[in-house]
């Protein structure tokens, strides 16, 4: 070969490499430990970030292309930000990491002696496992209960939710009967844990104030928020002091709290409890949480919510290579409290499973996992919340300030960041919210209940 020959195959080779990255990519990582990830929420994001510069080949596998930042879903339920604005495309997020590649596929099964994780059309082997694959409803053996009162865990769930919320108050503008107009207008949720009073004291907001002027025939701040949980306080999970204040700021803003109430019944009508029966076209479900199907697979001791009770360094008991973090993990502190399933346990947990494989693949000991607590915060309302970091306790205006700008900090992505800032200040100054969008079929919204009496009804004279 001679010179200028030698020239024309070298550029030859630096326009190939450089037009297809990708496979010079994959060929360079041929023979490194093969590290697959399950969901890309806060726990599987994390460690595939905390792999980012690993020498190890990473692929991660998740149901839908998008990280949804959960705490906000409610606020798409109720039509305050639109589904984009705490979404982003998993294939953006990590477009930088030349070591990942990224599946859209669903995960099935785990085949721990065969070190294969099972999809719906296919399989993968790993050399380590990252199961993140969170959790789900649970409607404590009444499943169907969810036909009437969705819950809130994805997209499709808020936009549900959003759907049937401003249905209902059209369907009361064009009702001519007031017993079923209040109906139309009574909203319950079932669960008062952080998404039921976000939600219940999101629907009071948007009753009272941005939808006051939108309607002629009926008065949407006359609408019902009705809270129902079967303990005995508002957010059980945080303390008595907390909870009280949280209950205080949600009677403010009009919300009718029922604590101590077991539901025993939900229909397209209503809402039964022991002490009687709450006629509603809507019910929202936030009472109750099970994990992810995906860990039965594995063979390990699960709690009664189905988590995978890990060992301390996040291991699976007998499958040393697996790992289960977030939602689908039952692990406890030191004072024997479980880990709470929030964002920022998630992380913590993503991180330290990625640092437990490098240790692994050094052939270390691995670490337990210590959680370091960032306190809770839960939104009631405009200027309402209450926050718990450490031995601090705030409510009201300093606390809503807080979780304002902490959930503004763990947006993913400036874009979302801004989008969701100027949307909180256009409705906190104006009270108007852009996102009432009604999208799908409405029909058979209208006709719940009805068993299609209402037809051929006068509506409006």
């Amino acid at each position: 070969m001679g010179a200028e020959s030698g020239k024309r195959y070298v550029h030859a080779q630096k326009r190939i490499r450089d037009a297809h990255p990708a496979m010079e990519q994959r060929k360079s990582s041929i023979g490194l430990p093969h590290i697959v990830i399950v969901g890309g929420g806060f726990g599987g994001l994390a460690a595939a970030r905390a792999l980012g510069d690993a020498a190890v080949r990473i692929t991660l596998v998740d149901r839908r292309n998008h990280h949804l930042f959960q705490p906000l879903l409610y606020q798409v339920a109720t039509a305050a930000l639109n589904p984009g604005d705490i979404a982003s495309p998993i294939r953006r997020i990590l477009r930088r990491q030349a070591n990942v590649e990224v599946i859209l596929g669903e995960a099935e099964s785990i085949d721990p002696s065969a070190h294969k994780l099972i999809l719906r059309d296919g399989e993968i082997a790993y050399d380590y496992l990252i199961i993140a694959s969170g959790a789900t409803h649970s409607y404590f053996g009444h499943e169907a209960w969810e036909r009437d009162a969705p819950g809130l865990k994805t997209i499709e769930d808020a936009l549900e939710i959003r759907r049937r919320v401003l249905v209902a108050y059209e369907a009361a503008e064009r009702e001519p009967d007031v017993e079923i107009m209040r109906e139309w207008m009574t909203f319950a949720i079932v669960g008062a844990g952080p998404t039921g009073t976000e939600l219940a004291g999101a629907l009071a907001e948007i009753s009272r104030h941005v939808l006051a002027r939108d309607f002629r025939r009926i008065d949407s701040k006359r609408a019902r928020i009705i809270l129902i949980e079967g303990t005995e306080r508002v957010l059980p999970s945080m303390t008595t002091e907390s909870s009280n204040s949280a209950r205080r700021q949600l009677e403010r803003l009009g919300v009718e709290v029922m604590t101590s109430t077991l539901v025993t019944g939900i229909d397209a009508r209503s809402v039964t409890h022991a002490g009687g029966r709450i006629p509603t076209r809507t019910v929202i479900w936030a009472a109750g949480v099970a994990a992810s199907p995906l860990g039965k697979s594995l063979g390990a001791p699960i709690d009664r919510a189905g988590r995978v009770i890990v060992n301390p360094d996040l291991s699976v008991p007998g499958a040393p290579d697996v790992f289960v973090i977030g939602d689908l993990a039952s692990i406890l502190k030191p004072d024997g409290k479980p880990v709470p399933g929030l964002a920022p346990a998630a992380m913590q947990e993503g991180r330290h499973a990625a640092r437990n494989v490098m240790h692994a693949v050094a052939g270390e000991p691995l670490e337990p996992f210590h959680y370091v607590d960032k306190g809770t915060l839960a939104t009631i309302g405009r200027g309402a919340a209450v926050a718990e970091v450490g031995r601090l306790r705030l409510g009201g205006f300093i606390a809503w300030i807080a979780w304002l700008f902490i959930h503004i900090f763990y947006l993913i992505g400036f874009r979302n960041r801004f989008i969701v800032l100027s949307e909180w200040a256009w409705v906190y100054i104006r009270n108007e919210s852009g996102a009432r969008l009604i999208t799908g079929d409405i029909e058979p919204l209208l006709e719940r209940g009805e068993s299609g009496q209402g037809k051929g009804r006068i509506i409006s004279s």
